[in-house]
Formats: C-alpha cells, sequence, structure tokens
C-alpha cells in the first residue's frame, strides 16, 4: 500500500509491503518542488501533479512494487462540520439526519460531494463528524493518477491521520481541547481537536523567524485561542524541530501540559511502530512522516471510512422487501410447549407404565442455611489509567538526582507523563502527596506504589487548574 500526502509544494511517501510475518517493508521519501502543486483545496495542474508524484514514487531508493494509492489530503480540500446526534435519532435514521444536517448547514450542495462521516460516543453524547470532497477534484486526482498507471483507493483528511496519532491518550469522558501543533523550519503549523475528533477546520499557521523562540511563538498563539473562550489544555508536538524539546521545560514555559509526539507513539502505539521494517535499516522517522503514518492507523482502525463508497453514500436511499412483524413472546411459548409435549410424548411410549413421575407432595428435605457475613465491599475502579494520568515530581530535600531516580521508580510501576523540577525550598522534612480532588484514589495508588520508599507522606489537596493532577514533593524523610 501507498500512503501519499499532497501539501502545497511538498509530497511525502510511505510505502508499506506487507511480508509472511505479518510485518511491513517499509520505503519513505519525499520532495518539495518550487512551483505549488495545489491551491485553496484544488489541484492547480493535472499534468503537473502525475510528473511530481511519479517522481516520489520513482526516486526512492527501492523500486516500489504496487499501483495502489491512499491519498492523504490537507483539510481545505474537505467540507467540514460536526454535529451532536439527538437521543431519539434511531441508528436506522442516522444517514437522513446527517444529510439533512449537511444540506443547512454546508455553502454548497452535499449531493455534489463524495463524503463519509465518523460516529464518536462518550457517556454523555454521541458526535458525529463530516467530511466531504468535491466530485470535480476528485475527478482530477484521478485523472492524474490514471496518467502514470496508479489507482486511487481512498482518501483521507490529515487531521484524521493526526487525531489518530494521539487518539489513544484520551479520555472520551474527559473534556479538554488539545493543539496538534508541527514545528516546520521557519512555520508552525496545527488544529484545534477534543476527545471527539476535530473541533474547528480552520489550519493555524504561524510564520517564525530563527530570533524567534517557538516557545514564545506557540504561548502567543495560546493566549490568542484563550481569549476567543477556548482553553488549550495539552499540546501534541510533531515536526522534526520538536526533536530536541524537552517536555519538562516547554510545558514550564508555554504554560500547557505537552506531549511530544516522539514519545506519545513509542508508549501507545507500540505494535504499529513494531510492524514498520524500513528496507534502510534505520529508525522510522516519525516526526517526519507523522501524517503518513496516522493514515496507515486509520486504515487499520477504520475500514469502513471511505470517501469513495460510490460518491456521497449519504444521498443513496436503501430498499428492502417489507419486514412482518410477529409477536415473539407467543412464538416462543408456543414452541417451548411443543417441544416439551414430544418429549412427554417420546417418554411414554418408550417406557410405558414404568414411567414413574415425581411425587409433588412427598417431604421434602429442610436445608438450614447459616447466614455469612456480608464480603468488604469491593475498591471502586478509578475512572483513569495510570499512563494517563499527569505526574510532576519537585525536589524538596535537595539531593541531585533523586528526582529522577523517584521518576524511574513510578515509570516501572506504569507511569508516563512525569515531569520533574525543584520546589520553592529544601527544607522539607516530609514528603507531601497533593493530588486533585477527582482524583484521590490517584493519591492512594501512588502512595502504595512508593509503600518501600516513604511510609506516612502528607496528603493534601491540588488546585484544579494545576496542569498536573498529582504533584509529589519529596522531602528528607524519602529512602
Amino acid at each position: 500500500m501507498i500512503y501519499l500526502y499532497l501539501g502545497r509544494n511538498t509530497i511525502k511517501l510511505l510505502y508499506l509491503k506487507k511480508t509472511l510475518l505479518g510485518q511491513q517493508e517499509t520505503l519513505y521519501n519525499q520532495k518539495t518542488y518550487e512551483s505549488d502543486l495545489i491551491d485553496k483545496g484544488k489541484i492547480i495542474n493535472v499534468d503537473l501533479l502525475a510528473s511530481a508524484i511519479k517522481e516520489v514514487i520513482t526516486s526512492s531508493n527501492k523500486p516500489v512494487a504496487d499501483n495502489q494509492i491512499s491519498l492523504i489530503l490537507p483539510q481545505e480540500f474537505f467540507s467540514f462540520f460536526r454535529t451532536t446526534v439527538p437521543s431519539d435519532i434511531a441508528a436506522s435514521a442516522l444517514n437522513s439526519f446527517i444529510s439533512d444536517k449537511a444540506r443547512s448547514i454546508l455553502p454548497v450542495d452535499n449531493t455534489d460531494l463524495a463524503s463519509d462521516y465518523f460516529v464518536q460516543e462518550s457517556e454523555s453524547e454521541k458526535v458525529v463528524t463530516y467530511f466531504g470532497i468535491n466530485q470535480e477534484t476528485l475527478l482530477s486526482i484521478k485523472q492524474a493518477l490514471t496518467l502514470i498507471d496508479f489507482k486511487l483507493i481512498s482518501i483521507i483528511p490529515d487531521t484524521m491521520s493526526y487525531f489518530k496519532l494521539f487518539e489513544k491518550t484520551l479520555r472520551k469522558e474527559k473534556k479538554e481541547t488539545i493543539l496538534y501543533a508541527e514545528l516546520g523550519q521557519d512555520i508552525l503549523s496545527g488544529y484545534l481537536f477534543d476527545s471527539c475528533g476535530l473541533i474547528d477546520d480552520k489550519k493555524i499557521l504561524i510564520k517564525y523567524s530563527e530570533e524567534e523562540k517557538i516557545v514564545d511563538v506557540l504561548k502567543t498563539k495560546i493566549d490568542e485561542i484563550t481569549t476567543d473562550k477556548k482553553k488549550v489544555n495539552r499540546i501534541i508536538i510533531s515536526g522534526e524541530k520538536s526533536d530536541t524539546i524537552r517536555q519538562d521545560t516547554f510545558t514550564k514555559s508555554v504554560g500547557v501540559w505537552t506531549n511530544p509526539l516522539k514519545r506519545i507513539v513509542p508508549t501507545f502505539y507500540e505494535n504499529y511502530l513494531k510492524m514498520l521494517v524500513p528496507k534502510d535499516g534505520k529508525a522510522f522517522p516519525i516526526l517526519t512522516y507523522d501524517v503518513c503514518f496516522g493514515a496507515f492507523i486509520l486504515s487499520e482502525e477504520n475500514k469502513s471510512f471511505s470517501l469513495l463508497r460510490n460518491g456521497s453514500h449519504l444521498n443513496k436511499s436503501k430498499m428492502s422487501l417489507p419486514k412482518i412483524g410477529m409477536p415473539k413472546k407467543e412464538v416462543f411459548l408456543f414452541v417451548s410447549s411443543f417441544i416439551v409435549s414430544f418429549l412427554v410424548f417420546v417418554l411414554i411410549s418408550k417406557f410405558g407404565g414404568n414411567l414413574k413421575l415425581p411425587n409433588f407432595m412427598a417431604k421434602k428435605n429442610i436445608v438450614t442455611i447459616t447466614p455469612t457475613e456480608a464480603p468488604p465491599s469491593p475498591t471502586p475502579t478509578p475512572n483513569f489509567k495510570k499512563e494517563e494520568v499527569k505526574i510532576k515530581i519537585l525536589n524538596g530535600s535537595g539531593v541531585k538526582g533523586k528526582a529522577t531516580e523517584i521518576k524511574e521508580i513510578l515509570r516501572k510501576k506504569g507511569y508516563v507523563e512525569i515531569l520533574t523540577d525543584n520546589a520553592d525550598n529544601f527544607d522539607y522534612t516530609v514528603t507531601e502527596i497533593q493530588v486533585k480532588s477527582d482524583k484521590k484514589q490517584l493519591g492512594e495508588m501512588v502512595k502504595n506504589d512508593l509503600k518501600d520508599y516513604i511510609t506516612s507522606p502528607k496528603v493534601t489537596v491540588l488546585d484544579d487548574k494545576e496542569a498536573s493532577d498529582l504533584v509529589l514533593i519529596f522531602a528528607s524523610d524519602f529512602k
């Protein structure tokens, strides 16, 4: 399978060939052109695009023995909306509901779009995210690929690819706004998401110079978003320039909890990463080909999503024969009584007079039941996972390297998101565990996981405004 990302003047290629062992031989390549290939969601020149795609594929260091392409396009190519499904909408009426929504929301006729949608459910609501691409644009893309003997088998919005790269870190019941930011050479780009997917299809684009610090540029943008009554709770940061970013210092400088993609993928998508076997023997450059890797995950986990399924499937009505409802209860009773009658008839005919029917008047043995004590109430299951909670370790004893040592102890216990820093002073004599009120169980879990190192820590409530879920200030009593 060929996963091909088409940017303004850049094409990225990820070629995967499945082996007998279930792994994927991996080949990747990218090229940047002086001329733009796309503009405002349209193909500028079909012949130019065909030539560029062919050059990227044929200039790879190994031959590509496939002609099927999954094309990843920027969000600007797609009509987009998301809506909440009313609780009284039946599953059979969902297509009609979304089609009506598309007609009322979109500025274009949805019958001119090849479209599809996906549904995300949380505890309180069901959210539909809709994508549609213009049929004429789709035709231009197919023409370009036909010229070089390639076949288009799927089209994927880049925003869906990005979302798949951190979806496993989310909790559906938790409302948070996430900025997926990609650091280019002189441009910071990104989109806003929540636990159900893309929030806003407007791409964030910020140009910056070498003299400007990425932290300052990003902090300014976060402040702008916050003034629009949208609080950013987390940043997922990708791009080649993010490779040198330290999570702890970057989070502290920006003021928003930051997850580098290079740490998310090995933790949450290890199985997919292990499937890739690059032909050059090097580690797969996830920060460069993140959008292609996300498309690969999408194709594995969301096989039903397709913008090419006979055009817009929302506008097609399905015909079926009428169904005749039957009273299930009466049918069940009739069948059961028939079976019982048949078995009694067989027994009587076989054993005749020797068959002894049960004596319902016989004296029954009375069993005395000794009451037992009720078992203790089970400990309620926490509504969070260890790998999802955010922990900050503060040095309150002044012992160098101790914070890193404790960080490794907690990592071995299953915690992932851990930052370290110094406390406000080094005079702490009693270790403190500060935990948010809605995660009291987390405090007990950490206390239990560190029982070999600390016996009686002080447990207090952490302010809900803090980015961390738990703050551990270790003191001189920590072994």
